[in-house]
């Protein structure tokens, strides 16, 4: 697709990435296949053909309105156009630099802005989280109806089981992100993690000064408050790399998604470009570590039977689907087939609260799929989707790494 990106992003970092996947599309349309608001609305503009044009001629030049950051808006950003398409198309490189392009131009009503920047000031800090959570619980009688949903799912007790058989002795270290929301609402999630990793000799540290990935941030149009939470993340794993670390460990899929796109979001910064594709290297789901190593299965499944689900940043953004689905299943479960798999949830970090009614659709259509076998449990990889399922599921909704934790 010929293009030439003018006004304030010519002869930038970003406008050179967006005219490169501009370039790669050959506006054949199988994108539209697999896009889950496509699906829905069947509207070209909801699909990412539609989206590539909107932003083409916003990037050359043209007039946008409301109605282009309508569309935009409506993006999951869950990838699963990249992985159909035949070119190679990056769609959410573009995606990254058109949205807020876009935004700049168009302008957001106040009451939307402030409601935007409640949600980021909520989650980005795992303290002021926890404390606006109590504040919840206090007001939920005339809270709305998912948010008193989402504040029924949240354990912020950590259950630690004792170990029922002697460890190994260390033999290696990894960092651990602890997050942000995740640390608050689920740190049952680290805590299986660093168990299971002991068993396997490897030591789980959280690095002093590690905070939120920056992602909320970013598609919250702070950018500039994700990039300097990525330069402290870097400056504390850079020190634990250094101190020998051989990996950084996050168990929140979205989490690790974002922090392996920091070389672009840092890419127009010298003093961090390269310790920010350091880092990115580094990082790690914890089934690219344990599928390798994982502990021997010490006791059979109580509830084998089980549905993975595979969020789109463990699919899509770090392609280790089936990866969590083939690891349990060594360890004696039983994962039961799931009709379109590729299809997002609807979470989408702060999607499922500003885009209710679209994310309320898919999520139902994603947890027919996932209990149509009758399953147990539905295992995830991610704290958002594990918030958003839960909601609703009428199974309990578990992060598959205690799955693993329960029979190793």
């Amino acid at each position: 697709m010929r293009t030439k990106v003018v006004g304030s992003l010519a002869d930038t970092v970003a406008g050179a990435r967006a005219e490169a996947v501009l370039k790669a599309c050959v506006h054949c349309g199988m994108c539209n296949a697999v896009c889950p608001t496509f699906q829905l609305t069947g509207d070209e503009l909801d699909g990412p053909r539609g989206r590539i044009y909107l932003m083409k001629g916003a990037l050359e030049g043209e007039a946008v309105g409301p109605e282009t950051l309508l569309h935009l808006d409506r993006c999951l950003e869950c990838r699963a156009c990249e992985t159909a398409c035949p070119s190679g198309v990056e769609y959410h490189r573009l995606l990254d630099v058109g949205r807020p392009f876009v935004e700049a131009k168009v302008g957001r009503p106040l009451p939307d802005l402030i409601f935007r920047d409640l949600i980021r000031w909520v989650t980005i800090h795992a303290e002021t989280f926890r404390v606006a959570a109590a504040l919840g619980r206090l007001a939920r009688p005339i809270l709305p109806a998912n948010l008193k949903a989402k504040l029924g799912v949240m354990n912020p007790t950590v259950a630690v089981r004792p170990e029922s058989a002697p460890t190994p002795p260390l033999t290696g270290q990894m960092a651990l992100l602890a997050g942000c929301v995740q640390a608050a609402a689920a740190p049952h999630f680290n805590a299986a993690a660093k168990r299971v990793f002991r068993r396997v000799g490897v030591a789980l540290d959280e690095s002093p000064g590690v905070g939120c990935c920056g992602a909320v941030s970013f598609h919250l149009d702070a950018p500039a408050e994700a990039r300097a939470f990525a330069r402290r993340n870097i400056d504390a794993w850079t020190a634990a790399l250094d101190g020998g670390a051989s990996a950084v460990v996050v168990t929140a899929s979205g989490c690790a998604a974002f922090i392996k796109d920091y070389p672009d979001l840092l890419a127009d910064d010298p003093a961090y470009a390269e310790k920010a594709r350091r880092v990115a290297e580094a990082v790690r789901d914890p089934v690219e570590v344990l599928e390798g190593s994982a502990p021997a299965a010490a006791r059979t499944p109580a509830e084998p039977r089980i549905a993975v689900h595979d969020p789109c940043t463990l699919r899509n953004g770090l392609r280790l689907g089936g990866r969590v689905e083939a690891l349990l299943r060594r360890l004696g479960y039983e994962p039961q087939p799931v009709q379109g798999a590729h299809l997002c949830c609807g979470s989408a970090g702060p999607y499922s609260i500003l885009q209710p009614k679209f994310a309320g659709t898919l999520r139902e259509n994603k947890l027919a799929a996932l209990t149509e076998a009758a399953p147990a449990a539905i295992c995830t990889a991610n704290i958002g989707c594990w918030m958003h399922l839960a909601e609703t599921s009428p199974v309990p909704v578990r992060h598959w790494i205690e799955a693993v934790d329960d029979v190793t």
